[in-house]
């Protein structure tokens, strides 16, 4: 939120450094993002004194020599006056008047030798102003556009400060800087501090910082017409979504522009001025923070004629009826949720309540009479009804947020007041005010020694009632150590006696809290095992050359589809999801039931610039549980592998493509590591390439699944490869294989006596996993066996059909003596034996 200084000193006094101003709100919690100087010293450009003045425009009169420009006698301070030629098309319309001095117009005034922007340039370039002749007429001054002078990029015409009895005292000759010379403070206006989303909000935080009165805006209102209440009445159906709805009556009001100080003031807040009516509801919503809109009363009157002739105009909150639509003022046709809260009459909606008003019933440029509204709104309804709608309104932004009713009659007063000086209208007598449901002031005990305990400062009682005082709070003494404190109706934020201690924090001074040593005792330490095997496998991974990504945990239903290949037996059962209500883009709604979909996606998106990918993701997943309102989040690791085995190098060139054994070497690694004994066997799967998939075991259990993609999935997730490329992948349950994990494990010490090895060639049938055969060679060598390892896999030639040649390393080693060849020949045959008898195999001669 953008917050001049000059508006805030209205409210409150402002005697520091603008830096000074800036870290004392920033240290209490409202971080000051950027200060944008406006012609002060420091500026980008500086106003000079002595060279931009006010200047009172006293006749305007065609050039003679063009007809698109004229002649402007300008009163600036001298002892004569200056005539200014200027092409301004907004001074046109004075030509013919005469003498002007009696309207007193006043504009930004140039002398020669100033610096101003080139308004007729699209980039902000400085020029200094010479005098040249035009047409005829030498000019050396010039009326100056707020684009000229940097405050804003309006140049449609030059600036015309008319004076009124509401204007400032301005005087011809008056150094500009000293009348609209700014500084605008860009606070950032997080959830937590909501109230401080105005002037006032921003004055109070200030006045409490510094120990002063808030002078807050004038609430009184003069009212003279007819008696509002016979001419309008409100009913609310759901007070819980609507607890107040003020309204005021204003007839006669002019439509023409706002005051230039006023204009000026909503332009450093960042609001684009519209026309009097308009720019007062956006004024009194910077200035309180409380939002307000105006009807045409006029065409609500001729609509009540349809419903009660004789009657009183109703205004009906409700929510909407089935399949009701309402146009809004930026045009869009809104089909409307049975959340919406909108304001209606008998006949149809008029606005969506709290975010914005309908096209139908808006302020037209024949609009006289108008019905000013200023209502308190469910904050939770309103920031579900914007983001669904799409709609973000300054006035949804602090509904949102959470606006106290009581503020609504007050925001209604100030409104009708200022339509009465400035647009010239007649507030009719009476406040039509449905409050149905008024919020009940709960106070809250403070236990002086439980802030002391949590803050860590040594206060008094007293001190800390002084210190919540200067926030507002109605602080009343229970007994030396209990306070009775009752928030002020802004501040909603406040819940419990935690909140009361933060804002004692905040107003010592967090700076000034002294570094103290934990009194309390410490909780016992426990560790989160199984955050640590987690972190531990990453680890591993990271070890073994693959790299961690963090994948988005929304998705769509067309992405993951892709997995499953078209025409497989599961790409034909729909699966549930769990629906996001109101997600971040429409290209992800639902929340992702495997890793495997996210981690294609960023190979694919890699694949164009990477001749090696190795990711892995661990995360959850969510499947939905039947007659469960939450989902089930199942912890999952999954892995790509593609391209070259390892990076191109001067020294031995490519190294090939990597493989189903390279990603296998990877997972062994692991479960190596982890000491989970895992087995794999052939398996099919939609996704992966038959023939080239496992399943991965430990005993009976099936931790997930491992292979070369399928062609068809790499496709269509765009993956480039290059001929006879695979891309590999993995997805396992990641508590399933953290279970498994001993947390103690035996190991074996080095022994002493020489290990001797022997080589195994067996001839088994082609259908005989080599893991089958590993398994009975461990089983039955013992303890002297210390490792078997798989070298040669052979078929054809003088194998059989149907049959193939498995050729092993054996090492044997004792712990206690150097092993005989008998010793060896023994366990040899022994193996023969066994592995003949339970799998059919023999020695190959």
């Amino acid at each position: 939120m953008r917050v001049p200084l000059s508006w805030l000193k209205d409210y409150v006094d402002i005697n520091l450094p603008v830096e000074e101003v800036d870290r004392l709100l920033t240290n209490a919690g409202l971080e000051v993002k950027s200060i944008d100087t406006i012609g002060l010293p420091g500026a980008e450009l500086e106003w000079e004194a002595d060279k931009v003045v006010l200047g009172q425009i006293l006749k305007v009169e065609q050039h003679p020599n063009a007809d698109r420009l004229v002649l402007a006698t300008v009163e600036y301070g001298a002892e004569e006056t200056e005539i200014v030629v200027t092409g301004a098309p907004n001074l046109f319309q004075y030509i013919g008047e005469g003498d002007l001095t009696d309207r007193q117009l006043y504009s930004a005034y140039a002398l020669e030798g100033a610096t101003l922007y080139d308004g007729h340039s699209e980039e902000l370039k400085k020029a200094k102003l010479k005098g040249r002749s035009l047409r005829g007429v030498y000019n050396r001054s010039m009326l100056c556009s707020e684009k000229e002078l940097g405050i804003s990029d309006e140049h449609e015409g030059i600036i015309i400060i008319e004076k009124d009895e509401n204007s400032p005292d301005y005087q011809a000759g008056t150094p500009l800087v000293e009348l609209f010379g700014d500084v605008v403070l860009e606070i950032d206006i997080i959830p937590n501090i909501a109230r401080c989303s105005s002037m006032v909000g921003v004055a109070r935080e200030y006045a409490a910082l510094t120990g002063q009165p808030v002078r807050y805006p004038s609430y009184d209102v003069l009212m003279e017409g007819p008696d509002a209440n016979a001419r309008v009445k409100v009913r609310t159906e759901d007070p819980e979504l609507n607890p107040r709805f003020a309204a005021l009556i204003i007839d006669g009001i002019e439509r023409k522009p706002s005051p230039y100080w006023m204009q000026h003031r909503l332009r450093l807040a960042g609001q684009r001025p519209i026309g009097v009516v308009v720019d007062i509801s956006n004024y009194v919503m910077l200035e309180m923070g409380q939002p307000n809109h105006t009807f045409d009363y006029d065409f609500l009157r001729r609509r009540a004629d349809q419903y009660a002739p004789e009657g009183p105009i109703e205004i009906i909150t409700r929510l909407p009826h089935e399949g009701e639509t309402l146009v809004t003022l930026d045009g869009v046709t809104h089909k409307l949720q049975p959340h919406n809260i909108l304001v209606t009459d008998p006949i149809s909606n008029l606005s969506v309540g709290g975010v914005m008003g309908g096209a139908d019933s808006e302020i037209k440029p024949e609009t006289t009479s108008v019905l000013l509204e200023a209502a308190a709104w469910n904050f939770i309804n309103i920031r579900k009804t914007a983001t669904q709608l799409g709609i973000h309104t300054e006035a949804a932004f602090r509904f949102s947020r959470g606006v106290h009713p009581s503020q609504a009659l007050l925001g209604a007063k100030r409104a009708a007041e200022l339509l009465r000086r400035l647009a010239g209208g007649t507030v009719a007598q009476g406040i039509i005010d449905s409050y149905p449901l008024v919020p009940a002031a709960e106070p809250i005990t403070l236990n002086a020694t439980y802030v002391r305990r949590l803050s860590g400062l040594d206060l008094s009682t007293e001190e800390i009632a002084t210190l919540l005082g200067r926030l507002e709070f109605d602080v009343q003494t229970a007994d030396s150590e209990h306070l009775l404190v009752t928030a002020p109706d802004h501040r909603l934020d406040i819940e419990g006696a935690h909140d009361l201690v933060e804002e004692v924090c905040r107003m010592y001074g967090y700076g000034r809290i002294p570094s103290t040593a934990l009194s309390d005792n410490l909780p016992p330490q426990r560790g989160n095992l199984a955050l640590e095997q987690e972190e531990r496998i990453k680890d591993i991974l990271v070890q073994a050359g693959v790299q961690e990504t963090i994948g988005v945990r929304l998705t769509s239903r067309a992405v993951e589809a892709l997995m499953l290949p078209k025409g497989s037996a599961q790409d034909a059962e729909p699966k549930r999801y769990v629906t996001i209500t109101n997600p971040n883009s429409p290209d992800r709604v639902v929340m992702r039931q495997t890793l495997m979909a996210g981690l294609l996606e960023a190979t694919a998106s890699n694949s164009r610039f990477q001749e090696r990918i190795a990711l892995f993701e661990v995360g959850p997943v969510f499947l939905v549980q039947e007659e469960q309102q939450l989902p089930n989040e199942q912890m999952r690791l999954a892995l790509v592998m593609t391209g070259q085995r390892d990076l191109s190098s001067w020294q031995d060139g490519k190294a090939g493509l990597m493989d189903f054994f390279d990603l296998k070497g990877v997972l062994e690694r692991l479960f190596s590591i982890l000491h989970v004994d895992v087995s794999y066997e052939a398996a099919e799967h939609p996704s992966f390439r038959p023939g080239r998939t496992a399943r991965v075991r430990v005993g009976k259990n099936v931790l997930g699944y491992m292979g070369e993609l399928h062609p068809t999935v790499v496709e269509a997730y765009g993956i480039r490869t290059e001929p006879k490329q695979g891309v590999m992948a993995a997805d396992f349950d990641l508590n399933g294989i953290i279970s498994r994990i001993p947390a103690l494990f035996p190991f074996k010490p080095i022994y002493h006596y020489p290990a001797v090895r022997e080589d195994l060639a067996l001839v088994v049938s082609a259908d005989t996993a080599a893991t089958e055969v590993e398994a009975v060679i461990k089983h039955v060598g013992g303890f002297l066996l210390q490792s078997v390892q798989l070298f040669d896999l052979y078929e054809g030639g003088q194998i059989a059909a149907g049959q193939k040649s498995l050729a092993y390393h054996l090492v044997f080693q004792s712990p206690s003596k150097t092993l005989t060849d008998s010793d060896v020949r023994r366990q040899r045959e022994r193996i023969l034996k066994q592995l003949e008898k339970q799998i059919g195999a023999r020695l190959r001669e």
